[in-house]
């Protein structure tokens, strides 16, 4: 294209020296030169207005043109050539991304940067009973107005799913994913899982049953081995042997089913803070005392705790959940290890910590620590009589109160699990 540029400068100039010597022999040369420079600018004009009606009709078959036209004008065309063939590719895309949406079971809605609903398959016109004539353009928040939906759609916290039931049908049970995309635009994914909720209930109740049946013949079972435990020094040294334990054992699964109330209570029921804030400095005083029985006054267990912070929220469960993480430390570290209680605010509201100098754990095994019955290890949990459910307790308790359990360990140098809290929660007398 260089070339031609060249080449069409050198035959502007040629002609234009030309055109003045034509009009030198009439002593006009300048008038010569300017008839010449006329002469290719309506060349050009021309060329120019087959262009523009090359452009409106873009179907038609580019104009025939040489040199430097000739070159624009192909140039154009290929390059028409692509775009239609790219659009073509990008339209069968577009087609074959909306076809793959519209047969998925689940349903995907688009939602533009002002919260108006753009697009959706069929599967969320039928979840949601969205309707393509008088529901393209309204906000999500006027089609689904429970609270729920709302503070989780404008707190842009979508980590973890919301799990509500419909505002078609109470009985049916829905999952929505939101996912933030370009400018403030939202991906939202529901999923019906009624079937996934009534399987979950189903399990709860049969461990709450299971538990709660467990429960009386236990007692029956411990109440006459402590009866027989009376007359021990009776019995043939092999009988004590059995005897005691029958009584280990007994006592082990009471602990164990109480446990396992604990933790259907506190997925099945539904949860209220108390107005009334706890006094956290006494609480974690008894808590203290009571792990150093259970230690034997042989670990050193330090309290370092902000008295003037309180916190809003169930004093039993609380109690339940920081006596577990006191009572593992404990459990779990040799004797003369050093444990620290800590209760201070922290940039987000405020913070418990139970931190210890104990062998610490593997970082592969952290993640799984408040799944129901993991073991980090098996011999050692059946040694100190652990259940493998006091993190899973500990976990649903943070959830109840809108906060959540940090675990870090270091093989050989302890660890820390920090329960996290919520301004909203927080009281501090002196600030008010």
């Amino acid at each position: 294209m260089k070339r031609l540029l060249q080449t069409e400068v050198i035959r502007l100039i040629t002609f234009t020296l030309l055109g003045a010597l034509i009009g030198a022999f009439w002593g006009q040369p300048a008038l010569g030169a300017a008839a010449v420079l006329l002469i290719i600018l309506a060349s050009h004009i021309r060329q120019l207005l087959r262009l523009a009606h090359w452009l409106k009709n873009p179907e038609q078959t580019p104009p025939e043109a040489r040199k430097l036209w000739g070159e624009i004008f192909d140039g154009i065309y290929h390059y028409q050539r692509r775009q239609k063939t790219a659009k073509q590719q990008l339209s069968q895309l577009l087609e074959r991304i909306q076809d793959s949406s519209q047969a998925l079971r689940d349903g995907i809605v688009m939602i533009d940067h002002n919260g108006d609903l753009e697009w959706w398959n069929h599967a969320a016109e039928h979840i949601l009973g969205l309707s393509p004539t008088s529901d393209r353009g309204q906000p999500i928040t006027y089609l689904i107005r429970n609270p729920k939906f709302i503070d989780y759609y404008e707190q842009q916290n979508y980590l973890d799913p919301l799990i509500m039931s419909s505002h078609i049908s109470e009985e049916r049970m829905l999952e929505y994913h939101i996912t933030l995309f370009g400018k403030n635009e939202r991906l939202l994914l529901v999923r019906d899982c009624t079937k996934m909720q009534r399987l979950e209930r189903m399990r709860q109740d049969f461990v709450a049953n299971v538990s709660h049946e467990l429960r009386t013949p236990l007692t029956v079972l411990a109440g006459y081995l402590e009866t027989f435990s009376d007359y021990a020094d009776e019995l043939p040294p092999r009988w004590q042997r059995g005897l005691a334990l029958m009584s280990q054992q007994s006592a082990r699964m009471e602990h164990l089913v109480t446990e396992l109330l604990t933790l259907s209570r506190l997925e099945t029921s539904e949860f209220k803070a108390e107005a009334t804030p706890i006094d956290m400095g006494p609480l974690l005083a008894t808590i203290r005392t009571d792990a150093l029985a259970l230690s034997g006054h042989k670990h050193n267990i330090v309290l370092n705790v902000d008295e003037q912070l309180q916190l809003r929220g169930s004093i039993n469960e609380l109690r339940s959940a920081f006596s577990n993480l006191v009572f593992n430390a404990v459990k779990y570290t040799p004797d003369g290890s050093t444990i620290t209680l800590s209760w201070q605010l922290d940039n987000q509201g405020a913070q418990l910590s139970v931190q210890d100098n104990g062998p610490g754990i593997d970082n592969k095994h952290l993640r799984f620590l408040t799944q129901r019955f993991y073991r980090v290890d098996d011999s050692r949990s059946s040694q100190t009589g652990g259940t493998g459910l006091g993190l899973a307790i500990v976990k649903h308790v943070m959830l109840r109160h809108q906060g959540h359990l940090d675990i870090s360990s270091c093989i050989g140098q302890g660890s820390c699990f920090t329960c996290h809290f919520p301004a909203s929660l927080i009281y501090t007398p002196d600030f008010i």
